[in-house]
């Protein structure tokens, strides 16, 4: 048998990948996907061979990470449930289809992920496997008695890799449970499960800092940030034009330097559960709100508020892991169409956490100062009279209504 393991070299995937390995008598390809870990991928190889991969498969995709992940997600406006920019949700099934090129590419008869059995990553895993390759055997440890038995703890885990001198480096208390990416590092467990816990604390800053400092660490002086987009996408930062990747790179930097895009939220899992996470996500919250801005200007009143009414949904799909889905992929179509005339540059202001508008300008602009102004109209092209039997018309059932009531 051969089994393509999702690999990370930390702790857990390091156990799973040497239990696979007994527990199915398996040869272990290891699969890592590169989007943006940045220092977590080093000696990454060395590390999964010591530890009994036969291969492994370090993909760079980053750049199809930004371009055809995020951006897409960035053009729908998805935050789920107000707050959660869905940075780990948006992954996921990238690296399963990244996991599934390599067991086509090996012809292995199974992908292994680490995913809880509480948790939303193996909903995404295995969906994405079931529409992209429904004829390969998932396995998931983590739902089987046989390894939740052995590892009932990570003093287990660690007394299991001395046993099997298999290199990591890991204490039986870590306070908290981490992922990272291009687009955010999202922390959970450990101590977060307590929400009444301040992250913010003082005594935890050193621990939440990875990408962002804190709004009250940012410097006293604002930063104006420029930022093109052309039909939807940003394709240029203060003027330099960059591919999708570059300007997530850039806008991460400049974003964390003024400690923006970071959440603290309690959240519904797809699974039924409330769980606690902090999220920081500079780079992608200076996005999110320059897109905004860019649509105000250039989006017309209905195709906005028609794609504004499907954001939840599609905030879903990719939370709950349906981002190979028919019905993703139709709301897709029209987010695109949406994104025509979505063309122009938005300046924002960078202050202690908050990012404010500065300025919006577009060659295709559907905001005319002649026709919205206070003043005369010098084009006549809105006639003040006509709104009274506008008025009219729309309160007719509002006094209908009344009457009855009456």
């Amino acid at each position: 048998m051969k089994i393509v393991l999702a690999y990370s070299g930390g702790l857990d995937t390091s156990v799973l990948l040497s239990w696979l390995k007994e527990t199915y008598d398996a040869e272990m390809v290891a699969f890592c996907a590169n989007i943006g870990q940045a220092e977590e991928l080093r000696g990454l190889e060395a590390k999964a061979r010591k530890t009994g991969a036969s291969k492994i498969y370090i993909a760079d995709l980053q750049e199809e990470f930004a371009r055809d992940f995020i951006y897409p997600m960035i053009q729908a406006g998805a935050i789920y449930e107000g707050q959660y920019y869905l940075g780990t949700s948006i992954a996921r099934p990238l690296i399963a289809k990244g996991m599934i090129a390599v067991a086509k590419k090996e012809k292995a008869d199974a992908i292994a992920h680490g995913a809880t059995g509480k948790g939303n990553d193996q909903v995404r895993f295995e969906l994405t496997a079931a529409t992209l390759a429904p004829e390969l055997q998932v396995i998931a440890p983590w739902r089987d008695a046989r390894y939740r038995n052995e590892f009932p703890g990570r003093q287990e885990m660690i007394d299991y890799c001395a046993r099997h001198r298999i290199p990591v480096q890991a204490s039986a208390k870590k306070p908290f449970s981490s992922d990272r990416n291009l687009l955010h590092i999202s922390y959970e467990a450990g101590i977060l499960e307590d929400p009444w816990l301040d992250a913010s604390d003082k005594k935890y800053r050193g621990s939440f800092t990875t990408l962002s400092v804190f709004p009250e660490d940012a410097p006293n002086k604002p930063e104006f940030v420029t930022i093109q987009f052309r039909r939807g996408n940003a394709v240029a930062v203060n003027g330099k034009a960059l591919s999708p990747l570059g300007v997530m790179q850039v806008l991460n930097k400049i974003g964390g330097k003024h400690g923006v895009g970071r959440v603290d939220m309690v959240e519904n899992r797809y699974v039924g559960m409330k769980s606690r996470g902090v999220y920081e996500t500079p780079g992608g919250a200076i996005l999110h709100f320059a897109h905004r801005q860019m649509e105000s200007l250039t989006m017309d009143r209905e195709v906005m508020h028609l794609r504004d009414s499907l954001i939840p949904r599609y905030a879903e799909l990719v939370y709950y892991g349906y981002w190979f889905s028919p019905e993703r992929l139709a709301l897709q179509a029209f987010v695109t169409e949406s994104q025509r005339n979505v063309t122009g540059t938005v300046r924002v202001k960078l202050y202690k956490g908050n990012i404010m508008a500065a300025g919006r300008k577009s060659p295709v602009s559907l905001y005319n100062p002649h026709i919205a102004t206070m003043e005369a109209d010098p084009t006549k092209s809105y006639n003040q009279d006509d709104a009274t039997g506008f008025i009219r018309l729309n309160a007719l059932r509002l006094k209908v209504a009344a009457k009855v009531q009456k």
